[in-house]
């Protein structure tokens, strides 16, 4: 009989070690007007790691709470947990004090690391945590203990990366909560080093240590996969100087830099590319500027594609699986229109990654038949913190079900229709919005869409269209009826037309039916 082999992994921070062996004096961030090279950055990360171990007492397995705006303490902060075989558990940094105190229970935080500004989210913590071991700021402040102060005490200390195995705990990814409480996903060093392979060869294929790549959404998100994966590969990581999203700063970058890549979500694609700034700087140098969270719709994806070149690469991903479903690469995007484009679709399966469409028994279905997308590979995460209820709502036949509705053609592109929690029923028959959506973003006169069901007391719910007009908008309620009849169902025509000046959006650039019903209700709208 075979001996039982070990599960034994490299722990990720091993990346780091390997860059500034190989690369010490290539650059590893850039912020603002700072660069830190690889032997820099490994150096500050054992510093780090060391301020955790000795003057707090983290050890393996240990959760590291942070709430904190890219910055590169951010990173160190990330690499220094990894390091120590701790567990990472990053927060939205915009989230309020009560949501921050609810990760912290959440994930038995046993330390604090923020933003100086955020002193109510710290005592939120502290009150709810009475046992945590400290609060620590980037930047000074009157409740905490500086982060460059104790990292100066220990800088020159070697800290040997943690032995880890497979299924060890190294991020607790909280979701983004559009239903009730986030749940926390528990991610591993083994699942996240599986799925750098694949980043690289489906998403970011030639990348090197000679490329740069802008960070532009939050690190605490899909953001930090997209550095963590490039760290195998030594890329430069170019942070956005603080303040916020500026498109002109966005190309400004890019160009200075001759950024290769960046990760964000369509509607920051829009106002990368729908600002004058696209034309006033250099881009040549983009090769993947890839998007997820959402589809982008047809009109904006062939604008990008007329501003940038084709440089377009799409995925769809959740983090129950580290974002790591499907791609459409660049050469799999088409600026015109024609019988063998595929519009609508968000690529095909990942490598290592297997879909499935289910009916609500767990039936596989066939080609263009619409159900729930069901996930199986080593991408998937090991399930919900504690949370044995939705662990068995989310895995059946051991497949995950994503709560994504849509449908594979006979060659496995995939289409979503929408989320399962955003479709209605009106008049007994189920609408799923995404189609309409699509179809009404190509009205000149709009420039977002976001549909949602409302109570009807004829047909039990219809379709409210909430929209942003275009430049040349708005458009009445009655052309828009006209522009959709012949191209969709009756049912499925929306029974009324908003119009905002603004669509909200997550701080991660996302638009959520959630969101948008929420901001109604708030200015007494809904």
């Amino acid at each position: 009989m075979m001996e039982r082999c070990s599960n034994r992994v490299a722990n990720l921070a091993h990346f780091l070690t390997r860059n500034a062996s190989r690369w010490p004096e290539r650059p590893a961030i850039i912020f603002e007007d700072d660069i830190w090279t690889w032997s820099d950055l490994d150096g500050r990360v054992s510093a780090l790691a060391q301020v955790l171990r000795l003057e707090f007492g983290i050890r393996k397995g240990d959760s590291v709470l942070v709430q904190a705006q890219n910055s590169n303490q951010m990173v160190e902060v990330m690499l220094a947990a990894l390091r120590l075989g701790a567990v990472w558990v990053p927060c939205n940094f915009r989230q309020a004090p009560g949501e921050t105190a609810f990760a912290a229970e959440k994930s038995s935080a046993r330390i604090f690391i923020c933003d100086a500004a955020f002193a109510d989210q710290a005592s939120a913590v502290r009150e709810r945590m009475p046992g945590i071991v400290g609060i620590v700021t980037i930047g000074e402040s009157a409740y905490g203990v500086s982060l460059e102060t104790l990292v100066s005490k220990h800088l020159g200390a070697t800290v040997a990366n943690e032995a880890v195995e497979h299924n060890d705990p190294c991020w607790l990814f909280f979701t983004s909560g559009s239903t009730g409480r986030p749940k926390a996903v528990v991610l591993t060093h083994g699942q996240i080093g599986f799925v750098c392979v694949n980043y690289m060869a489906d998403l970011l294929p030639t990348t090197s240590e000679q490329d740069a790549s802008l960070v532009i959404a939050p690190l605490s998100h899909g953001a930090g996969l997209h550095l963590i994966a490039q760290l195998s590969v030594a890329s430069t990581h170019v942070l956005m100087p603080r303040g916020g999203f500026n498109p002109a700063e966005s190309f400004r970058l890019v160009e200075r830099h001759r950024v290769s890549n960046m990760f964000t979500v369509p509607t920051i694609v829009k106002r990368l590319v729908e600002d004058p700034a696209v034309d006033n700087f250099d881009h040549s140098s983009l090769r993947h500027v890839i998007y997820a969270g959402a589809l982008m719709y047809r009109e904006d994806q062939k604008y990008a594609l007329g501003k940038l070149g084709n440089v377009l690469v799409q995925y769809y991903g959740l983090g129950e699986v580290t974002g790591n479903i499907t791609v459409l690469r660049a050469q799999d995007h088409a600026i015109e229109d024609g019988p063998d484009v595929r519009t609508g679709t968000c690529g095909v399966e990942r490598t290592g990654i297997e879909i499935s469409i289910q009916d609500d028994d767990g039936n596989i279905l066939g080609p263009n038949e619409t159900g729930e997308v069901c996930v199986i590979g080593a991408a998937v995460g090991s399930g919900y913190l504690n949370d044995a209820a939705a662990n068995s709502r989310s895995f059946r036949n051991g497949w995950f079900r994503t709560g994504d509705i849509g449908h594979m053609d006979e060659q496995r592109f995939l289409y979503l229709t929408g989320r399962a929690s955003d479709m209605y029923i009106s008049g007994g028959s189920n609408v799923y919005p995404k189609e309409i959506e699509e179809i009404l973003l190509t009205h000149p006169g709009l420039s977002e869409v976001a549909i949602i069901g409302i109570p009807d007391p004829q047909w039990g719910e219809v379709g409210l269209a909430v929209c942003v007009a275009s430049s040349k908008g708005p458009p009445d309620s009655v052309e828009l009826t006209g522009f959709l009849t012949g191209k969709v169902a009756k049912y499925k025509l929306p029974a009324r037309y908003l119009f905002l000046d603004e669509m909200p959006t997550s701080s991660y650039g996302k638009i959520t039916k959630k969101l948008v019903r929420d901001h109604l209700i708030e200015i007494g709208l809904l």
